[in-house]
């Protein structure tokens, strides 16, 4: 039984592996030839036609691939979008199509969901072949939201995207999955462009709301928030330079704990505390070698000369119990993190200090 789940498993990440690979080769071609796509003809044959080919439709197939759809509007006769994808004789997915060369905007989108309403389609797809914005009516019935739940960019294709993209394949497709999973996408989308924006330019209220958190107990005249504005954002671009060396140092070493590659910022001031942690540890070591204290924005670290490579321990000062955390290696045979609220208590550790020590300047 075991070993059927197994090779279903495998089956399965096959199956994606070679449509991922699809999509690589599609999304290489078109970084050759968007600049000479100038109509719109030209984008459907060269992109739009075999993008929805990789998804396992057949485009030539007039049953299951309808170009040039009837979706007569109110008194508007004549109206038709690009494609439609039938499903038991009734459009499932329209498909407006654009030139390569036309960004989509709004005027586009309601254009779309002229159609939209006056089919049975659930779905519907804005596209200049390059990008692909995919719509449904997840708030009123029969009436298509104007956001996306998806945006998918051939230039710009994450693994992510491609996973979700993978739900629109003629043999996977399932309507009430895709319904179930895009409310969220398209919430956690609207999020993420929030959280972009406020990233790049904070607002009064986001600052008002962190300054008040203990932070500054003035008056918030426009000037203190202004001046506010400004650190946030460098608050927030340090932050996530931290996780990124975090993640980044993960991936160099296989230990969790391993080589922090961290800038030198003039402003990170190490506290008494954590000077008084590094002080012990230091002259536990007993060295005239070159030691450094360095600090990022969430703890304060000891390494051995200019290297980051060797850096000796971590120290996070908490409000609740602080923790210590030495330098794993592979060889390293006993617990690396501790947790202490006096500098004395690392005095049980000494010779773990001592060989982590030993340990870096061997490096």
């Amino acid at each position: 039984m075991e070993t059927k789940q197994n090779s279903a498993i495998q089956k399965k990440g096959k199956l994606f592996m070679d449509f991922m690979e699809k999509i690589n080769e599609l999304s290489k071609k078109v970084e050759k030839i968007k600049w000479n796509l100038k109509t719109e003809e030209a984008t459907k044959t060269s992109i739009i036609l075999p993008f929805f080919q990789i998804l396992g439709y057949d485009v030539f197939d007039p049953c299951e691939f309808v170009p040039e759809y009837t979706a007569d509007a109110g008194i508007k006769k004549g109206e038709k979008v690009d494609y439609a994808i039938m499903f038991n004789n009734e459009p499932l997915i329209l498909v407006e199509a654009k030139s390569a060369n036309t960004e989509l905007s709004g005027k586009h989108i309601s254009q779309l969901m002229r159609y939209f309403s006056v089919t049975k389609a659930k779905f519907a797809i804005l596209t200049n072949g390059i990008v692909y914005q995919f719509f449904s009516d997840l708030e009123e019935h029969n009436k298509m939201d104007t956001i996306p739940f998806l945006k998918f960019d051939l230039c710009h294709s994450k693994k992510e995207t491609i996973e979700e993209l993978k739900g629109f394949q003629k043999d996977a497709f399932d309507v009430k999955l895709i319904l179930s999973s895009a409310s969220d996408l398209k919430y956690m989308t609207m999020v993420k462009s929030m959280v972009a924006e406020q990233f790049q330019n904070p607002s009064d209220q986001l600052v008002k709301l962190l300054i008040n958190k203990n932070i500054y107990a003035g008056t918030k005249t426009q000037a203190v928030l202004d001046k506010f504005r400004t650190i946030i954002q460098k608050a927030f671009e340090e932050y996530i330079n931290d996780i990124i060396t975090e993640r980044l140092s993960t991936v160099i070493s296989p230990d969790t704990t391993q080589i922090p590659v961290v800038k030198e910022r003039g402003d990170m001031v190490l506290t008494q505390e954590e000077v008084e942690v590094l002080d012990f540890v230091k002259s536990r070591v007993d060295t005239r070698l070159n030691i450094k204290y360095k600090k990022t924005s969430r703890y304060a670290y000891m390494q051995l000369g200019e290297l980051s490579t060797k850096w000796i321990c971590r120290v996070y000062i908490r409000k609740e119990q602080h923790l210590f955390v030495l330098h794993k290696f592979e060889d390293t045979d006993y617990e690396c993190e501790y947790y202490f609220d006096e500098v004395e208590q690392l005095e049980a550790i000494k010779g773990l200090i001592k060989d982590t020590f030993e340990k870096c300047c061997k490096l």
